[in-house]
């Protein structure tokens, strides 16, 4: 059902923990599953991540989604971050069971709400970053409507 590299990212998760004075820091949740994901950035005056952590609550495709997604950030540009789509979570991954593709999207909303918090606090605009929703889910009950 789960790739090698999704088991292993679950067992032995990188980067988890918090950074204390990160440079931005986003949380984003799926009301629907319960998965609450918290991403970390340490950001150095080039705009490059020196450092990026989580702290998830969630299944197991949640912390493993939560690793991979800070280990695709790290040493990369704002810029760059802003392009680690949930696409390219799952790929590293080796992909995901359909049921948890929302995972990846939480990582690629947490990635986007860390880097909305570091602009929102440093005056800045990230060209393409669009204020993030706390829950993957909003909006879509006026869509079933």
């Amino acid at each position: 059902m789960y790739s090698e590299k999704v088991m292993d990212h679950f067992q032995n998760p990188r980067n988890m923990g918090e950074i204390e004075d990160a440079s931005g820091i986003g949380t984003v949740g799926n009301a629907k599953c319960g998965d609450i994901m918290r991403i970390f950035l340490d950001i150095d005056g080039n705009g490059i991540i020196r450092e990026a952590k989580f702290k998830t609550f969630g299944c197991g495709a949640a912390v493993a989604t939560s690793s991979m997604a800070t280990e695709l950030v790290k040493g990369k540009t704002v810029e760059e971050a802003l392009q680690v789509t949930n696409r390219a979570v799952m790929e590293a991954l080796d992909g995901l069971p359909p049921v948890k593709v929302h995972c990846s999207l939480l990582a690629e909303e947490a990635i986007h709400a860390a880097l909305w918090d570091y602009a929102q606090k440093n005056g800045i605009v990230i060209k393409g970053l669009e204020k993030p929703k706390a829950d993957i889910h909003e909006g879509e009950e006026e869509e079933a409507w």
